[in-house]
């Protein structure tokens, strides 16, 4: 027998824990086991059939489902009245005009760093969430988790629960089998195809798109990606479910780097639980003075678990941390008239120190959640001084390359701008632009009627960029230095806001 059979059998002796078990009873009990050559790299798989359970974190999974999922497909019909001049539907991302529209809120491309900003957000409140307590996004907020819900409800409502699905798959397939079959896979298609047809709806007009996809005359693009993501969601949340968590997702393994000994985690509770045994049994133990734990074996915890992993093992890279154990559980202890929480949000730090007499720890404030809390603080303040203070208007300039410079006939010297007026306001707005920084130099706005002043009027349309091609001349005496700074300003003749740009004049 291998060293790996003895040491298991070591471990199954009376009085350890069975969170330090490695295999289980029967496994250890076994006669033989196979040539290390035959074991198989993954565990091969196997059908799992939750069990329908109630609670309070089902209730709050329920509560997550439908907020999340009723934001997703009812958020692209909302309306929100920018004017005559703007789109109407509250979030819309329109690629062709390049901007981003969130209620209120107006991102054009060159505010990206917005997008970035809340990118780190949302890495820092996973990495929060897992400090606190561990797998939050997994266990309820999850899309895979969200729709595998959902389609694990269809499943229940049209096969029936665990036990009654697993005698009818069981059994010969009748004609009643096959039509259950055939309605529960047509209305996770029905679920599928909704999804991806909510996703395209943020990319247009959303009463416009259905009605144009509902005739034929959507473009092919929102075709192509409803079905991509018909395809996707189908698969994932129908057929892969846990296996999606299992293999595909790497946040199961980066969470396990950035948790530490204070983060709660769905624990089962073994000082409390072992050793495991019947009512009956326990009854016994207890009174002729014999240890007897509160787990009663029932595999309730098992059976309600969308990934079918017996939490009573200790920490494992399938559990989501659903807490749909906790709930199975405590119902039991209930029936029985023991005391609930055994399974619950807990440390293995706290059980040690249990069963050593000491008080458990709960200690929320520390350095990794006080630091990821304030760089979240920081960065949401700064994207919110930045939205409040932003400018609606905006210039650039653009110097010409070939050639840096030009001496004319009299002796001037003249540089080529291309400067780029920007206006983020729904309505026209009349701009002039002043150009400073020369002693003597003349401005010609190619295309535009020249002013003596110096100073031109440009209207530019609402929401929208306008191009100006602009020479600039020196007639001083003196020769300007190769490289002299000129400043380009742009004023709102109406408010007065002012934008401006600094960029060289050159010379020999």
């Amino acid at each position: 027998m291998s060293d790996a059979a003895t040491f298991a059998r070591e471990q199954a002796a009376p009085g350890v824990p069975a969170l330090t078990r490695l295999v289980t009873e029967a496994e250890v009990k076994s006669a033989g086991e196979p040539p290390e050559e035959d074991i198989p790299l993954y565990a091969p798989r196997r059908k799992i059939y939750p069990q329908s359970v109630q609670g309070v974190f089902r209730r709050i999974k329920w509560a997550v489902l439908i907020v999340t999922l009723g934001i997703y497909y009812l958020l692209p019909f909302v309306r929100w009245d920018r004017g005559p001049n703007a789109p109407a539907q509250a979030v819309l991302i329109d690629m062709p005009a390049r901007r981003f529209y969130f209620f209120p809120i107006e991102i054009w491309p060159q505010e990206v760093y917005y997008l970035t900003g809340l990118l780190i957000l949302a890495a820092l409140a996973l990495f929060l969430m897992n400090a606190i307590a561990g797998r939050l996004w997994c266990g309820y907020l999850c899309p895979q988790t969200v729709w595998t819900d959902l389609f694990f409800a269809i499943e229940r409502w049209v096969e029936g629960d665990r036990r009654e699905h697993m005698q009818r798959d069981a059994r010969k397939w009748t004609a009643g089998t096959w039509a259950r079959k055939g309605v529960k896979h047509f209305l996770w298609l029905m679920i599928a195809w909704w999804t991806g047809g909510a996703w395209v709806l943020y990319f247009a007009d959303a009463p416009t798109l259905v009605k144009d996809l509902a005739t034929g005359e959507a473009p092919f693009i929102a075709y192509a990606f409803i079905g991509i993501l018909t395809v996707t969601t189908y698969t994932l949340a129908g057929h892969m479910r846990e296996q999606v968590c299992l293999y595909m997702c790497p946040w199961p393994r980066i969470q396990a780097a950035l948790t530490d000994e204070y983060a709660l985690n769905v624990t089962y509770r073994y000082d409390r639980g072992e050793p495991r045994c019947s009512v009956k049994k326990a009854e016994q133990l207890r009174s002729a003075g014999q240890p007897a734990g509160d787990c009663v074996d029932c595999l309730q915890c098992v059976h309600v678990c969308p990934t079918g992993v017996d939490i009573r093992g200790g920490a494992n890279l399938g559990c989501i941390q659903c807490g749909l154990c906790i709930d199975a559980c405590d119902n039991i202890m209930s029936k029985l008239g023991r005391r609930t929480g055994l399974i619950a949000y807990d440390t293995d730090m706290n059980i040690k120190r249990r069963m050593e007499g000491k008080a458990a720890i709960v200690k929320w404030l520390r350095m990794r959640t006080v630091l990821y809390a304030g760089i979240i603080a920081i960065v949401g303040g700064v994207m919110l001084y930045t939205l409040a203070t932003r400018y609606s208007e905006g210039i650039s300039v653009i110097h010409d390359r070939n050639p840096m410079f030009v001496r004319l006939a009299d002796g001037a010297l003249r540089n080529g701008y291309t400067i780029r007026i920007v206006n983020k306001q729904l309505k026209y707005r009349d701009f002039i632009i002043t150009v400073d920084g020369l002693p003597s130099t003349l401005v010609d706005f190619v295309g535009l009627p020249p002013r003596a002043d110096g100073r031109q009027l440009v209207t530019v349309g609402p929401d929208q960029t306008k191009e100006v091609r602009v020479m600039v001349t020196d007639y001083s005496a003196t020769p300007p230095a190769p490289s002299t700074t000129i400043l380009f300003k742009l004023i709102d003749i109406n408010s007065g806001d002012v934008a401006e740009m600094r960029d060289h004049f050159f010379g020999p």
